[in-house]
């Protein structure tokens, strides 16, 4: 809880650099696009989401990180966003994490 808040505290996005939140359960992994000065969501992906539904079956969490990466960079790529600012929630820099930053690169988005 320290850590996400400290990471929190030098982290803000505006509604021209959106901060990519992930938040890393213990079963999923979801990312938002969040413009912080107006406090609403722009774009977000999980691995609930229902078009990952089917392509999910059979891969381990990382790979699926990495898709829920490249479908949230698609959806902000499509809504017009293409820098933002990471936000890794207090979590490490590693495993499903750096999977779903470097997919979101991969799809588009710069931070």
């Amino acid at each position: 809880m320290r850590r996400h808040l400290r990471v929190r505290a030098k982290v803000s996005g505006s509604g021209q650099r959106p901060r990519l939140s992930v938040f890393r359960g213990l079963n999923h992994i979801y990312a938002q696009l969040i413009d912080d000065t107006q406090g609403h969501t722009l774009a977000a992906a999980s691995t609930i989401d229902a078009e990952l539904k089917t392509k999910l079956d059979g891969k381990n969490k990382t790979a699926q990180a990495g898709l829920v990466g490249a479908l949230v960079a698609k959806r902000a790529v499509d809504s017009g966003i293409t820098q933002v600012v990471f936000d890794r929630g207090g979590y490490k820099y590693h495993g499903r994490v750096k999977a779903l930053a470097e997919a979101a690169r991969k799809g588009g988005l710069k931070f």
